[in-house]
């Protein structure tokens, strides 16, 4: 039997990149999937196809996480196409790097909005569809949490911010066998990456690549291999974790 067989998963941010890799493996996995978009309804709509021609169930599900009527109405079509919810994978992310001289209110409140306050939406909707039988949340972090990154302070904050989220909620929600880790994704390459500076052969990737024992950057499909296996029963007594998966990367 597939690891996920019948399991109903929403992935935030799941149009591109790692979210979209997590959505592909847990439907391999025998995982409905929700495949939540803010703005890149093409990107959302290949990753659905990608899983139904395979064989899989996905459909796609536009909502800001920052943006609470939105929050409401992901897990609703949730409810309504799939009749339930046992995993929630938070990987919508506002990512970008900028000296501390440059980050403006608005950089601030839109980063903390996704990142944080994005999460604890999700988290409250999903539980409401938990029920009794419990679930499992997975928060996709960074490596930066733990080793913040120079001009991108504010993203190092909004991820430390969630791995502390996680650890809390683990106390909290283990009475209702419901677990819940973080995955800390060492240097990935995504679209999100890209744009936020983080492109082939510059000063960052050189200096990441140095950083990691196995000499490479990640991709998408290295952290969606993880997350199905925190989602699935072989993890059942894993919970509150900050599991790092990024080839051995260490501080800078």
């Amino acid at each position: 039997m597939n690891k996920l067989e019948n399991k109903v998963a929403v992935v935030t941010g799941a149009s591109k990149g790692i979210g979209a890799a997590i959505a592909k493996h847990f439907a391999a996995a025998g995982a409905k999937v929700v495949v939540n978009y803010s703005s890149s309804k093409e990107g959302a709509d290949k990753v659905v196809k990608a899983i139904t021609d395979n064989g899989g169930k996905a459909i796609a599900v536009q909502a800001d996480v920052s943006n609470e009527n939105d929050v409401s109405r992901l897990f609703e079509e949730t409810q309504k196409a799939f009749g339930g919810l046992d995993i929630l994978v938070n990987n919508a992310v506002a990512q970008g790097y900028a000296p501390i001289e440059q980050i403006s209110v608005n950089d601030f409140h839109q980063s903390f909005n996704v990142n944080v306050l994005g999460p604890v939406m999700t988290i409250q909707a999903a539980l409401k569809l938990f029920g009794n039988r419990g679930g499992n949340i997975i928060n996709i972090s960074s490596g930066a949490s733990k080793y913040p990154l120079p001009s991108a302070s504010l993203y190092s904050a909004t991820k430390a911010a969630l791995d502390a989220f996680t650890i809390a909620l683990s106390k909290e929600l283990g009475v209702k066998n419901v677990r819940i880790n973080s995955i800390l994704p060492g240097a990935t390459e995504t679209e999100g990456a890209t744009n936020a500076g983080v492109t082939k052969g510059s000063d960052y990737e050189k200096m990441f690549i140095a950083n990691t024992p196995l000499g490479r950057r990640g991709q998408p499909e290295d952290i969606a291999k993880a997350a199905v296996f925190i989602a699935s029963d072989d993890a059942a007594w894993i919970t509150g974790e900050q599991i790092s998966v990024s080839g051995g990367m260490y501080g800078f």
